[in-house]
């Protein structure tokens, strides 16, 4: 009996050291990244006989996770109810946890309805679970009752509780969460104060986020923090700022990592960013990091923005691997360029080389259809989304409503916003701004008020499409109260709700008033506000006012064209032709070029091009044939060039 005894002891000895031996293989296959691996290995211990302990479900359940594989999940979620450790809090958190990652909101949240017990970490499992899925009002219900149990929020309840103002980008909601967190001593964590430096930046506020970031000790300073700090940037498109803090941290001997350069590229997103996007190119390679296929598209996505269109095309040239986000970049670079051609072309090489475009790529197509005005491709492309059960998507939906809106098509825009069964903040802005863009100001402001009605919070791109639809209307009075209306709604008015302000009172012959508003901003006034003005003094003939504002815009941008013609064209209006005749030396003397516009023009699914003095085309001579006889009707008609005309011929 004695020896039986023994027996039985040791076995179970030798199980659990095995048990230990499976767990340990399990964790550490988990680790290297080969979920699959380690579901196949907790299969063959079961095969083998051996029994799961508490360590041994949430490694499984870890793998799951990683594979958001709902299936799975339910298949060990079984293998728990069978076990003794059902009622084990460690592994029922690990199962919630692991619904979450899967994308099961509603079965995480019944399983931790059911929990017997719970703690924090289960708390803030279901709490990061509703942050991460955008269920805000969720959030704040769970926190409370997390409260009112008597439960201490840590460092992970903090950083949940900051994610969602990320989110809604509030920063009342960002401040409030960290003097919440002062209080509970919890500041000085690291982890959180970067969560709260990429809140504030998110909010807009990168004063906040500067002081946050300086007042964490250089030592304890972790590639987080910096790149927390230049994604911040990144985000406000500071790429200069970015740059700064990239060259701090190099000096402070911290090594960057890939998220770093995606952060830094994706701050350069304007041409005169491009020898900086270049520079950060090379310190890519430098770092090895240019192996790694999401810095590659992200590379490829800073040379479109940049305009610089050929280096992008020859990385995406030069891919050993594309997946659908390069295609998408490509495609999406060639769309902001307005090039349709181009990107019809690549979406069709996408199709053929097996790549299956997204709503992302379809998106992309779109704007170039409505860059370009290309409506019966942009219908085409409507067949499609539809034909790959991509029209289901609502942000497919306001693509194409804006897509018809731009291409001068409010009757298909109307139309499809009609069918949609879900309707975002961003549908109605998107029919506000079509009906503006096409001189419809009356439906728009009769939007915007539905809008209102249906209790829907506007945004502050809403109150920029219903400004511009009193500027096209000239209702002066109507943009004060709408501008004072974003006060209620707590939206801080941006430099471009400014602009829109001063084009308003520049248009109504205000043009003082105009420039005491700008004198009086609370943000710096930018080219597009001191743009409007000019605008405006160009209508009204006002070379006083329109002389200070064109010398605040040379300062601005010295090397614009537009702000130089602008003044040239006042000038010449008041047949001031030496004030017109020093501006185009002070043109020539810092060469400042004025680039011709284009026009352009689709047949048979094919884009025409045209600039001035255009000799191109294989049918110039039918065309020119034809111009040439129009211009002698005009002229047998005695119709003439404006002077402002023939001026900006000549300063071509």
């Amino acid at each position: 009996m004695i020896r039986s005894s023994i027996n039985q002891s040791f076995n179970r000895f030798s199980n659990q050291s095995s048990v230990i031996l499976w767990n340990s293989n399990i964790r550490s296959t988990v680790g290297e990244g080969s979920s699959q691996k380690a579901l196949l290995l907790f299969r063959q211990m079961k095969q083998l006989g051996l029994e799961p302990n508490n360590l041994t479900f949430p490694f499984v359940a870890k793998a799951c996770a990683k594979l958001s594989n709902p299936h799975f999940s339910g298949i060990i979620h079984t293998h728990v109810v069978k076990s003794s450790f059902w009622s084990d809090i460690f592994v029922q958190t690990a199962m919630v946890d692991m619904y979450i990652k899967c994308g099961k909101l509603d079965s995480a949240y019944c399983l931790f309805e059911e929990m017997p017990e719970k703690d924090v970490p289960s708390w803030n499992a279901m709490i990061l679970g509703f942050a991460q899925a955008g269920l805000l009002g969720r959030v704040s219900k769970l926190f409370c009752q997390m409260r009112l149990m008597g439960f201490r929020p840590d460092s992970i309840t903090l950083m949940g509780l900051t994610q969602v103002s990320s989110n809604t980008t509030n920063l009342n909601e960002a401040r409030t969460v960290h003097c919440f967190g002062i209080q509970l001593g919890l500041i000085d964590d690291v982890s959180v104060t970067n969560t709260l430096i990429a809140a504030y930046a998110k909010c807009r506020d990168l004063g906040s986020a500067k002081r946050l970031f300086n007042g964490i000790s250089v030592g304890i300073r972790t590639v987080v923090s910096w790149n927390s700090m230049i994604a911040g940037c990144g985000h406000l498109e500071k790429f200069a700022e970015a740059i700064g803090f990239y060259q701090l941290m190099c000096q402070n001997g911290m090594k960057p990592d890939v998220s770093t350069f995606l952060s830094l590229l994706s701050s350069c997103v304007q041409p005169e960013a491009l020898f900086v996007g270049k520079a950060i190119h090379s310190h890519v390679v430098q770092t090895g990091c240019i192996l790694d296929i999401s810095v590659i598209n992200t590379l490829i996505s800073m040379y479109s923005k940049c305009g610089d269109i050929d280096s992008a095309r020859y990385l995406f040239n030069t891919m050993y691997e594309r997946t659908c986000v390069s295609w998408t970049a490509m495609i999406s670079g060639y769309a902001e360029k307005g090039n349709l051609d181009e990107a019809l072309t690549l979406f069709y090489d996408m199709e053929a080389a097996g790549e299956k475009p997204d709503l992302v790529t379809v998106v992309a197509l779109l704007s170039a259809c409505g860059q370009t005005g290309a409506l019966e491709t942009g219908r085409w492309i409507n067949l499609y989304a539809m034909s790959k059960g991509l029209r289901e998507n609502v942000i497919v939906c306001n693509a194409l409503i804006d897509m018809y809106a731009k291409c001068g098509s409010m009757e298909d825009a109307h139309e499809l916003f009609q069918t949609l069964p879900e309707r975002t903040i961003v549908t109605w802005t998107t029919m506000i701004a079509g009906y503006a863009l096409n001189g419809e100001s009356t439906e728009a402001l009769c939007f915007f008020s539905q809008m209102i009605k249906l209790g829907l919070k506007p945004n502050h791109i809403t109150f920029l499409a219903v400004l511009q639809a009193c500027i096209h209307a000239g209702f002066l009075e109507k943009g004060w109260e709408y501008f004072n209306l974003m006060i209620k709604y707590k939206i801080i008015p941006r430099v471009e709700h400014y602009a829109c302000m001063a084009d308003l009172l520049g248009r109504a012959g205000k043009l003082k008033g105009a420039l005491d508003f700008i004198l009086k901003m609370p943000v710096r006034p930018d080219s597009g506000v001191w743009g409007a003005l000019l605008g405006a003094c160009k209508i009204h003939q006002d070379i006083e006012i329109g002389e200070y504002v064109a010398s605040r815009l040379f300062e601005l941008e010295p090397e614009a064209a537009v702000s130089y013609v602008a003044m040239a064209n006042i000038y010449a209006a008041e047949g001031k032709w030496d004030g017109a005749a020093k501006i185009r030396s002070t043109m020539k003397c810092k060469k400042v070029r004025k680039f011709p516009g284009c026009s352009l023009i689709q047949m048979n699914g094919k884009t025409h091009v045209f600039t001035v003095e255009d000799r191109s085309h294989p049918e110039e001579l039918l065309i020119y044939g034809v111009l040439d006889g129009l211009a002698l009707q005009l002229k047998e008609s005695g119709l003439r060039q404006s002077s402002e005309s023939i001026l900006e011929y000549e300063l071509l």
